[in-house]
């Protein structure tokens, strides 16, 4: 990080302001080289920006960030120029022949990092804070980058270290006054904390889903509607609509925001047994996709009468719904279609009847999918280490059995995982914690 380094924060193209930051040793000697005399820390001031010609480049309101106190931790200064591409230009260029660096994508957020200012989780959380398109994910990035995420694995880890602590003072301290029975406490500490990591695993992808959105199929009969159907949930024109059975081959995705969060839709094959290799392939791709999805949305002809819609029901699972379509005609037999535990609307994709209930229990479904608490995984990043940490868990768990430094070791190994989410491994606090729970060398 001895490089001062230089970048453009908002995006390219005219507008009204454009801000260029400026973050390292230099930073100070480059605005006062630019602006002359250095603003007070954190107040903006009015500076007419010259080139080292002289030639003036740009009016501009700027700030002295002087470290530690900017978001990397180290001086930083911020550029608010006139959002002009051609003064953005000149005063970029200005600042590449001062000798700074262009910053490399994600590096003042790295250097927060690096300096302390951020942990990993909560560097994350900036990126999806950026990338929020929707009311659910602009929360929890907003909370993980409070710290709602790495709070939680701090207290798992330190709970880790506290009960590897008193192994290690077993193992390097056996003449010191320890409570007895000291590897059954700690086998029922790493007991609960491996069911509480195990829970936090099996919470279903909750905070992906936010992140990525909840997968909701459509699945059904050929000319069930369903093509229809996604083109009103996506408000466009996403799939070809026709009478002609089978029009559809593919899976097409279509984003939309259902109750705040984002969700995926897809529209697919229908559903029937067929002897065209590309309709089967498109069928195949079809089940595959229903069978991962979040929700399963069962779209049924209700006025036709050739029980076509039972070949989808093997893929339709208790909390999915089933919709009864082209309300807007004669019933036939086919509107008895029903399954157990699997909620019933009637609507018409045409005529648009019936279709604010279906958002209703769309937004339901999805609410309950969401869960209540702050989600402890929203990355596959977390998934992977937390199953690190409840693997070496386990092996704690046989290892206290045959004696304290095996179970020892597998407990800092767990401790090492949790810690990678947020970007903390310090095995000096396993000591502090020996020194502090038994006062030994007293």
């Amino acid at each position: 990080m001895i490089d001062t380094i230089f970048a453009l924060a908002t995006a390219a193209g005219r507008a009204a302001v454009a801000v260029v930051r400026v973050s390292g040793p230099r930073s100070s000697q480059v605005l006062e080289r630019l602006g002359g005399a250095l603003p007070q820390p954190r107040r903006a001031a009015l500076r007419r920006l010259k080139a080292a010609s002289g030639e003036a480049l740009d009016e501009a309101l700027v700030l002295w960030l002087p470290g530690p106190g900017s978001f990397t931790g180290e001086d930083s200064a911020e550029l608010h120029l006139h959002g002009g591409r051609a003064g953005v230009e000149a005063v970029t260029a200005e600042l590449a022949g001062l000798g700074l660096r262009l910053a490399e994508p994600g590096e003042f957020s790295r250097r927060a990092f690096q300096n302390g200012k951020l942990d990993l989780t909560q560097a994350e959380a900036i990126a999806d804070l950026v990338d929020a398109e929707t009311e659910g994910q602009r929360r929890q990035a907003l909370g993980q980058l409070e710290g709602d995420l790495s709070a939680r694995y701090e207290i798992w880890r330190k709970r880790l270290i506290q009960a590897l602590a008193r192994l290690e003072a077993a193992v390097d301290f056996p003449d010191e006054d320890l409570p007895d029975a000291l590897q059954a406490e700690v086998g029922g500490r790493v007991t609960t904390l491996a069911a509480e990591l195990e829970a936090a695993l099996a919470d279903e992808g909750r905070g992906e889903r936010v992140r990525e959105g909840f997968r909701i199929a459509l699945v059904g009969a050929p000319n069930a509607g369903k093509s229809s159907l996604l083109n009103r949930l996506a408000r466009r024109e996403a799939a070809i609509v026709t009478d002609t059975p089978g029009t559809t081959r593919d899976v097409i995705e279509a984003p939309a925001v259902i109750g705040g969060f984002k969700v995926l839709f897809a529209d697919m094959a229908g559903l029937r047994v067929t002897v065209d290799p590309i309709e089967a392939e498109g069928v195949r791709r079809a089940r595959a996709w229903a069978e991962s999805a979040d929700l399963r949305l069962w779209v049924v002809d209700r006025s036709a009468s050739d029980g076509a819609w039972q070949e989808a029901s093997a893929i339709i699972r208790p909390g999915d719904i089933l919709l009864l379509n082209k309300a807007d005609m004669p019933a036939g037999a086919d509107a008895i279609a029903d399954a157990e535990g699997v909620e019933k609307l009637e609507a018409s994709a045409i005529m648009e009847d019936g279709l604010e209930s279906l958002s209703v229990a769309l937004s339901s479904r999805v609410l309950l999918l969401t869960g209540g608490d702050f989600p402890a995984v929203t990355r596959l990043r977390h998934r992977r280490h937390l199953e690190e940490a409840i693997a070496a868990l386990r092996r704690a768990k046989r290892g206290l059995a045959l004696s304290p430094e095996l179970g020892a070791e597998d407990l800092r190994h767990a401790a090492q995982a949790l810690g990678r989410i947020a970007g903390r491994i310090d095995a000096e606090q396993v000591l502090d914690e020996v020194f502090s729970s038994f006062c030994i060398g007293k």
